[in-house]
C-alpha cells in the first residue's frame, strides 16, 4: 500500500551526524514519495557528516555529502506523522521537550517490531501503539557509532538498513 503523499517522518538521534541520517538516507531511497526530515536533540546546527558515517552509507550506495545537522525544530512537528527515535533518551527527550509530540514519536526497534501491517494509514495504526505511555526498554537502542572507528559505523548502518528495510514496507 503507497503511503500518502503527505505522509512526514522525522528521524531523531543525538547529534544529527550518524544515526538519524543513516535512517533518513536509507528511507527516502526506498521511500521517495515521503517527506523525511533527520534532526537531533543535542546539534549544532550547520555541520557536515563526518567521514564515518559518509563511508558507512557508501559501503550501502547511498550519499549523505550534502546533509547539515539540524536540531529538531518544534515548528516540524505539527505536520510530522511519526518521529523514529534511534534511542529511549531521544523518546524521554521529546516527552519532556515537546509532550504534544509524545504520541508520535517511538523507538525504531519498537516500530518495527510493533506496528500492524498496512491496512490502515500510519498515524492510525501508530496510536494504536500508545508511544507516549510505552516503557522503554534497552533492546530499543540503535547503538550510537560516535567516539568509535569504521568498523562501529559501519555495523550501525547494517543494523539500521535492516530495521529501514522493515519500516519501509510497513509504512
Amino acid at each position: 500500500m503507497a503511503s500518502s503523499p503527505t505522509l512526514q517522518l522525522i528521524f531523531l538521534c543525538t547529534g544529527n551526524a550518524a544515526r538519524s541520517v543513516m535512517a533518513g538516507a536509507l528511507f527516502t531511497a526506498r521511500r521517495p514519495e515521503v517527506t523525511v526530515i533527520t534532526a537531533g536533540t543535542h546539534v549544532v546546527d550547520g555541520h557536515p557528516v563526518s567521514w564515518r558515517t559518509r563511508d558507512a552509507l557508501a559501503s550501502l550506495g547511498h550519499d549523505a555529502r550534502s546533509h547539515r545537522s539540524a536540531q529538531l525544530r518544534a515548528l516540524d512537528l505539527p505536520e510530522t506523522d511519526v518521529i523514529v527515535a534511534m534511542a529511549n533518551e531521544h523518546v524521554e527527550w521529546v516527552r519532556r521537550q515537546h509532550p504534544e509530540a509524545a504520541d508520535r514519536t517511538i523507538t525504531l526497534h519498537r516500530l518495527v517490531r510493533d506496528l500492524t501491517p498496512p491496512g490502515e494509514p500510519l498515524p492510525a495504526r501508530l496510536k494504536l501503539l500508545q508511544p507516549a505511555t510505552v516503557d522503554l526498554l534497552p533492546w530499543e537502542e540503535v547503538a550510537d557509532p560516535a567516539g568509535g572507528e569504521l568498523p562501529e559505523y559501519l555495523a550501525c548502518v547494517q543494523e539500521i538498513d535492516h530495521l529501514i528495510e522493515r519500516f519501509a514496507d510497513l509504512a
